[in-house]
């Protein structure tokens, strides 16, 4: 029995055996059974097997031999198994590799299997070369029977050396009794590995795996680079955005102050509207068009508003007399929920009119301590027998003591000008205008609450002192000889007349308030006075509520000395305050 040596199949004969080789593997697909090459000729195939599995010494002796057509012995078959022995497990070895899946991702092959593949292809080329030189011999199918039988040898396993009949038994042997040595992964073949520290990729050689960490370094010097170009690129839109959005916030609040300054000068008179007298006009002129005024009384009116202006001397239409005597007569005769009460001097009530209504309280309030100044024997020598001013007689005045040198920070707030405006007075212009006229006074600035909730329960003490004596036994209506106190606060002034002591020890100011009408002031007038009427008088501690107050209480008369004083002492306007 033969078996061939290429695919282990058993003949009986030669003959038969030659036309197995011829239409087997010569005319059909041979397949290498150590390596598994295909896609060669029988001839070819012989000469792979007898270069690529055996020794290059062996090869050189199996060169003479085929020339000489003689054979080796046993000894070079048992030499040449060995071989094939040693390039079956290289083979397999490579197999291993090439199938694991580390490598198959990362790495070239290693040293051996480069060599391997080298030396392959060198010595097919070779043998391609002596075959076709071969061709011109006649005994070419002797020479194939000669390596037939010089070459073959039974495949014996890598693993454990069993030999089978043929290289598909092998193949079974092998993959049935050492799959798990097929599957060994890399590193039990002692095949070092490097780890990229950046993406984790495993590398059989360390210097490919240092270019990949270069590359690495390149890309991210790079992307740093990118982001350099585009963190500038961001800064300066941002600084753009930025500086944009300051000059939006900067036009906005330009715009808001500006607005603000004009609703306070609007608010106060400056915003050259005009003053007491387009002012009066004006509003008689919307009454008649209402159907409320005659236009016979709107020149009446105003013949009356123009003689007045002209002597500078009010018209006594907003006036109202008497309520001091009222008063007096009414808590001597009711008012049982009072213990004591102390009234300033005669004091007429001023009402603002169409000329100042919204901004002329200041100067209706200082009417209302004049006119009590006027009807004080102790104030003769300084007022010289005058009448109570108009409006635009008072801004007079008050510019004719800035020019004397009184009050100058007041003055500049005011643009050193009053007459022909709306603009409002508080108590510093009161103080100014007083002294200017010799009046002896003072500010007393109630800066901060004194009580629970923001009450000022200082301010009704302070103004308790002013008024009250200290003697016992005084009656219960008592007529002072103090004139009327000025009352400022916030957007707004009064005119203290007098303080109520009731039962309960609390305290309560009796005001005049220029905002209220003639017609209700009048209502005091009545002999039968009703506690309603003076109801709208009455101001307890919890009514007044304002952050800050401000008073000018009048205390006699200066001498010339003391006037020149008080003036250099406005140089810098300061107030007495409390607490």
């Amino acid at each position: 029995m033969l078996s061939c040596n290429i695919c282990g199949e058993t003949v009986t004969s030669e003959p038969d055996m030659k036309a197995h080789l011829l239409i087997v593997h010569m005319e059909n697909e041979v397949t290498c059974p150590f390596c598994k090459l295909s896609g060669v000729n029988y001839d070819e195939m012989c000469f792979h097997i007898e270069t690529a599995h055996f020794e290059q010494n062996e090869l050189e002796k199996n060169f003479e031999r085929i020339n000489t057509v003689q054979y080796g012995t046993s000894n070079s078959r048992k030499d040449s198994t060995l071989q094939c022995r040693m390039e079956v497990n290289s083979s397999i070895h490579s197999a291993c590799a090439s199938n694991h899946p580390k490598i198959s991702a990362q790495g070239p092959p290693n040293n051996g299997i480069l060599k391997h593949k080298g030396f392959y292809s060198e010595n097919l080329t070779e043998s391609r070369k002596f075959l076709k030189d071969k061709e011109k011999q006649s005994d070419r199918t002797k020479i194939k029977g000669s390596i037939y039988e010089a070459m073959y040898t039974p495949p014996e396993c890598p693993f454990c050396g069993k030999i089978e009949g043929c290289s598909q038994d092998m193949e079974t042997h092998v993959k049935t009794e050492h799959a798990d040595l097929l599957d060994t992964p890399l590193e039990d073949c002692n095949q070092p590995l490097y780890d990229c520290p950046m993406c984790g990729l495993i590398c059989t050689n360390y210097h490919i795996l240092q270019e990949h960490v270069d590359l690495h370094l390149e890309e991210s010097s790079f992307g740093q680079g990118m982001d350099r170009v585009q963190c500038s690129r961001d800064l300066e839109l941002a600084q753009q955005l930025q500086q944009e959005e300051d000059r939006k916030r900067r036009s906005e609040e330009s715009r808001q102050e500006m607005e603000e300054f004009q609703n306070l000068q609007r608010q106060y008179g400056l915003n050259n509207s005009g003053g007491y007298k387009q002012q009066q006009l004006r509003n008689m002129e919307i009454e008649v068009n209402r159907g409320r005024m005659h236009p016979s009384e709107f020149h009446r009116r105003k013949a009356d508003m123009m003689e007045s202006l002209a002597i500078g001397i009010d018209d006594g239409k907003t006036k109202t007399s008497g309520i001091m005597e009222a008063l007096y007569r009414y808590y001597q005769n009711a008012a049982t929920d009072v213990r004591r009460v102390w009234l300033s001097t005669v004091v007429d009530h001023f009402q603002s009119s169409f000329g100042d209504k919204g901004w002329g309280c200041g100067y209706r309030n200082f009417q209302m301590l004049l006119s009590s100044l006027l009807q004080n024997d102790a104030y003769d020598d300084c007022l010289k027998g005058m009448s109570v001013p108009c409006i635009p007689k008072i801004q007079s005045m008050i510019e004719d003591a800035w020019k004397e040198g009184f009050d100058p920070q007041g003055a500049s707030q005011l643009n050193n000008r009053l007459q022909g405006t709306k603009a409002w007075i508080g108590a510093c212009e009161v103080y100014t205008l007083l002294t200017s006229l010799r009046i002896k006074c003072r500010i007393i600035d109630f800066h901060k609450s004194t009580g629970p909730l923001g009450t000022h329960p200082r301010l009704f003490e302070w103004i308790m002192s002013y008024y009250s004596s200290e003697r016992e036994g005084s009656p219960k209506v008592l007529f002072t000889s103090k004139p009327p106190i000025y009352l400022q606060h916030q957007g707004h002034s009064q005119t203290v007349v007098g303080i109520e002591e009731r039962k309960n020890r609390t305290l309560c100011l009796l005001v005049f308030d220029p905002g209220c009408p003639s017609r209700e002031m009048q209502k005091l007038l009545k002999q039968d006075m009703e506690a309603s009427s003076v109801k709208q008088l009455r101001k307890f501690v919890g009514n007044l509520k304002h952050k800050q107050y401000q008073i000018v209480a009048v205390e006699g008369v200066l001498s010339s000395e003391e006037k020149i004083a008080r003036r250099q002492a406005s140089q810098v306007f300061t107030a007495e305050k409390i607490p």
